[in-house]
């Protein structure tokens, strides 16, 4: 009875999350822009976004943001999350619970205050402004999901490491990195997710002349 109440339960969430999705890709095919109703199947939309010059060099933006922001924010990211569990420093805790409050942070305020930031330090809005911005709010995330990893980690694994005479590069290269492989690569993929989809935070700090996939669809 349990079994098949947790699998009811499960199948539940998984309706909830995924059915929204398909019908979101069904009607991707549909052959009106409206999708209030299906007006047959159709490839034009694909096929437009493809061949589309605007629509394809802002495709290929998102891809070079979200794929430059993902991995330097993965990289920074680990190194950030191996500093507070290694070390002991004063404002630790208070650094750690930061990174939360930017997590929660709408993004519109985040948006607003990175803007107010470029123009305050005189930087003009561009292609590297919306990567500083992207690498801010995806920072966090890789940190957490490192960190939530590695704190569960056997100290006396880097102690040993000391004791057979690595150093700390050695110790971090040969053996916390296979440990955190599998948080890195989730943090790398929630990243380059959260990265491509953003549009209200890109909409404030991004320039003109250069426009990602998201805010042409947006304005389209």
């Amino acid at each position: 009875m349990k079994r098949a109440a947790r699998f009811i339960y499960l199948s539940c969430i998984y309706l909830f999350l995924y059915v929204p999705i398909l019908i979101l890709i069904v009607y991707s095919f549909n052959d009106t822009k409206y999708s209030t109703n299906w007006q047959g199947f159709t490839w034009k939309w694909y096929y437009q976004l493809f061949t589309d010059s605007p629509l394809k060099e802002a495709l290929v933006n998102s891809l070079i943001i979200a794929l430059a922001s993902s991995v330097l924010a993965t990289i920074l990211g680990t190194l950030g999350a191996f500093a507070f569990y290694r070390y002991r420093f004063l404002g630790r805790k208070v650094m750690y619970s930061f990174i939360y409050i930017v997590m929660m942070s709408p993004d519109i305020v985040m948006g607003i205050s990175l803007l107010m930031f470029f123009i305050t330090i005189g930087l003009a809005t561009g292609p590297f402004t919306l990567l500083l911005a992207h690498i801010t709010f995806c920072l966090p995330f890789v940190v957490v999901t490192v960190y939530s990893r590695i704190s569960g980690f056997d100290r006396n694994i880097i102690d040993v490491a000391k004791d057979l005479g690595a150093s700390e590069l050695q110790m971090f290269r040969h053996v916390i990195m296979p440990l955190l492989m599998p948080a890195i690569i989730a943090g790398w993929l929630l990243s380059f997710t959260l990265s491509l989809d953003d549009v209200v935070v890109s909409f404030f700090t991004t320039g003109p002349s250069f426009e990602i996939l998201p805010l042409k669809i947006y304005s389209m």
